[in-house]
């Protein structure tokens, strides 16, 4: 059996974002447990606001790009920011290139397994934006899983490196991330 691949995502494009640092460490996680992963950061596609007048001249090469490794994956562990109770527009943009069908190809989502991860330095963690998250994905058809995580108090959890210094917060990470290379490792 082979190893499951993983794409590791945040919504953000921020610099310093916490869901970055946080999808990071999902991803070193999911590496430690034999996965192959790629971590893919939203600020390197230069992705344009969706249109079909701009996809009608054709696909974007970063939104094409992105489309073919969320085709090839098994899995996607992604993180969101919460913007005012929703997703970022960032995210909401990637995934509706993303979901674009070419004739005859396979929806870049579908039945494909997703970990949803949040932080945010509130009290909630991006909670309230994990629930539109998980209802965009699960009616293009991917697997979303029933567990999901929304970390509190940002500021408080990441070391200088960018590391997870809670190990309460580390368990958590690590085990939802464990859920899903597990359950890819088992349909891949």
């Amino acid at each position: 059996m082979s190893a499951p691949k993983i794409i590791a995502l945040a919504g953000s494009l921020r610099t310093q974002s916490f869901n970055q640092k946080l999808i990071n460490e999902a991803a070193r996680f999911a590496l430690q447990t034999g996965a192959e992963v790629e971590v893919i950061k939203l600020a390197d596609l230069d992705l344009p606001i969706f249109s079909e007048d701009i996809e009608a001249q054709g696909t974007p090469a970063d939104a094409q790009l992105l489309k073919d490794k969320l085709r090839a994956a098994d899995g996607i562990l992604l993180a969101s920011p919460e913007y005012n109770g929703s997703i970022t527009a960032a995210l909401k943009n990637a995934i509706d290139w993303a979901s674009r069908t070419e004739q005859g190809a396979v929806p870049a989502f579908r039945n494909k397994v997703v970990a949803l991860f949040a932080t945010s330095p509130g009290g909630l963690g991006g909670l309230r934006g994990l629930n539109h998250v998980r209802d965009i994905l699960s009616g293009i058809g991917s697997l979303v899983l029933a567990e999901q995580l929304a970390v509190p108090s940002a500021f408080t959890v990441f070391d200088e490196n960018g590391q997870i210094s809670d190990p309460a917060t580390a368990e958590k990470v690590s085990a939802l991330t464990q859920q899903l290379v597990l359950v890819t490792s088992k349909l891949s």
